[in-house]
């Protein structure tokens, strides 16, 4: 989907309030259990998974076929939108009620379904938002926490042709009324994995809302897309790592939901499209295998001191944060997608957040290394900036000089309806910061 279309400029940007208490709820729930311990149980269990993948995933489509789903393989995001659209055309499906997924976002699925005349239809209270609006998820558990209340309900009323109203559980109910109906419809539900058990075949989806069970549960065909690091050994090991997402995602001692889908119910299908898209190229790359590590929780995205500032759309990968950073040149090309790994002050906050202890600033400082070897687009500029920057630091009055050029570069770029190219893509979705009238130095004099 598109980024364009109804989309508030966010102000100089910060992480919402709302993000805030959650990152202190899950510090808070996180002290009640021996946190530490069950990150390094993590750690090992995801080690072990990673390690051993070939068999482990050998062994899930085993277990997965034989309770009567159908296990695809995509080596592409494009081969994957294909097997999903042939599933979509062989059942005779004109829409599909999506569960929420990043993976989907990955694929471009709703960009894909429309393409071939099937309506996407996203179930997810936040996702169901910013599909209305336009939009990509702005944050992997939380798409719509751009938006405030106020945004949902001028969209809802312009949108949906409903009444204006501010209040949650009217804008909550009104959603549901609309999806509830689609449900019924819809010949295909989808939702994607947080876990698959290599033991059992089992398909586990931890959410809040419920619209996952539904988006399974109903329609006569449920399709799973799941990324190949997804597979775990055992139904044991799930034990370590639902605490350790809930807490981590939410702050919640456990989500509402917990669904274990174990192949298809009678009369009706079920398939689990299995997805490389670039992660075996990172599983060979022993530096940054650990990311694969990653259960999506949003914990590194919402501690950065960068992205609490920016924003999850600041520089275009759908998996926005330091783990994004990571991801996306490692799956997608370090050449054309490196800007983002020098979005990151190194000050290791993600790692002390993430749940599975992914060493996160030392793969992002490797990957950035990668970039400039590779002489990145991003790279160039940097280079460029940063040696400036030294000379400007060595003199006292080029210092001066250059802070005052920015400030009124600044002060013009607020009000004026032209923008440089540099900073076009920043002020096309938030608004720039308006500098001080003074600078500390001006201010320190007067004040002497």
């Amino acid at each position: 989907m598109s980024a364009s279309g109804f989309q508030r400029p966010l102000g100089p940007v910060s992480l919402p309030s709302s993000m805030q208490r959650s990152v202190e709820h899950k510090h808070a729930a996180q002290a009640q259990v021996a946190w530490t311990a069950l990150r390094e149980r993590a750690h090992a269990i995801k080690a072990r998974a990673i390690a051993d993948l070939d068999r482990l995933l050998v062994r899930f489509e085993r277990e997965f076929e034989a309770r009567g789903g159908t296990v695809l393989w995509a080596r592409t995001a494009e081969e994957a939108a294909a097997l999903f659209v042939d599933i979509c055309k062989r059942h005779g499906a004109s829409s599909v009620v999506k569960g929420k997924s990043m993976l989907s976002e990955e694929l471009e699925l709703n960009r894909r379904l429309e393409g071939a005349g099937i309506e996407p239809v996203e179930t997810d209270m936040g996702e169901f938002i910013v599909q209305l609006a336009g939009q990509r998820p702005s944050h992997i558990i939380a798409p719509a926490v751009h938006l405030s209340r106020e945004d949902v309900g001028a969209l809802f009323r312009d949108k949906l042709g409903v009444p204006y109203s501010d209040d949650p559980a009217r804008l909550i109910a009104i959603a549901s009324r609309r999806l509830r109906e689609r449900y019924l419809q819809a010949g295909v539900g989808m939702t994607g994995a947080n876990f698959a058990i290599a033991e059992t075949g089992t398909i586990v989806v931890v959410e809040n809302e419920g619209n996952g069970g539904l988006s399974a549960a109903v329609p006569p065909v449920h399709v799973v897309v799941a990324g190949i690091e997804k597979v775990i050994p055992t139904l044991d090991d799930l034990l370590t790592f639902l605490p350790l997402l809930s807490r981590a995602g939410t702050g919640q001692k456990l989500t509402t939901y917990t669904h274990f889908f174990l192949g298809p119910e009678p009369g009706k299908a079920a398939y689990c499209i299995m997805v490389d898209a670039g992660r075996t190229q990172i599983l060979r790359d022993a530096k940054i295998r650990e990311s694969l590590y990653c259960i999506k929780c949003g914990a590194c995205l919402s501690v950065c001191p960068i992205y609490r500032r920016t924003g999850g759309w600041a520089y275009g990968p759908v998996y926005a944060g330091p783990i994004g950073a990571i991801l996306t040149p490692a799956m997608l090309g370090v050449r054309h997608h490196g800007e983002p790994t020098f979005a990151s002050t190194l000050c290791g906050a993600c790692r002390e957040e993430c749940p599975v202890d992914i060493d996160l600033p030392h793969q992002l400082a490797y990957m950035r290394s990668k970039a400039v070897l590779a002489d990145a687009p991003a790279a160039r500029p940097q280079r460029a900036t940063l040696r400036w920057f030294a000379r400007a630091m060595r003199s006292l009055g080029m210092y001066g000089t250059a802070a005052n050029i920015a400030r009124a570069a600044l002060w013009t770029s607020t009000w004026s309806p032209w923008k440089p190219e540099a900073i076009r893509a920043w002020t096309s979705s938030r608004e720039l910061p308006r500098p001080a009238a003074r600078s500390f130095k001006t201010w320190w004099r007067k004040r002497q």
